[in-house]
């Protein structure tokens, strides 16, 4: 993991990876000040991202930034990878949606308890997944 004071990355390879990356953003979260509901609503939506790399990608990385919009202070979790890409994202986005052997909660679930929330992705090209937390 590396560390600054714009945030923080972490290289997502191997399923302990996953609690890194869900602890260091829930701790970023805290250290900038949010509550513990929403500290935990995105320690849930980094592990939603994380999983989903681990499964479709194998490898990717967790980025934690610490945007500021119109004197709002705001936590983005992007998650990239290389990984095959997503061929539907409106199917991808739909209540029960999966490809893998899950409920489909992962992608839907993050947009929900996130604030703002975009995919970028094409066949072949990876994903990179933007989801951010504004503070109240």
């Amino acid at each position: 993991m590396q560390r600054s004071d714009a945030g923080r990355s972490i290289e997502i390879r191997a399923e302990s990876d996953l609690i890194l990356a869900r602890q260091s953003c829930r701790e970023l979260a805290g250290d900038l000040g949010f509550s513990r509901p929403d500290q935990a609503l995105i320690a849930t939506a980094t592990s939603e991202l994380t999983r989903n790399i681990l499964r479709y990608a194998i490898r990717g990385v967790i980025h934690a930034r610490c945007p500021m919009h119109h004197g709002r202070l705001g936590i983005e979790i992007i998650a990239k990878d290389d990984g095959p890409g997503i061929v539907d994202v409106e199917a991808a986005m739909e209540d029960g949606f999966s490809t893998g052997k899950s409920l489909g909660l992962g992608l839907l679930g993050t947009k929900r308890i996130m604030d703002e929330f975009a995919i970028n992705t094409a066949p072949g090209q990876g994903v990179e997944v933007r989801a951010t937390k504004w503070r109240e």
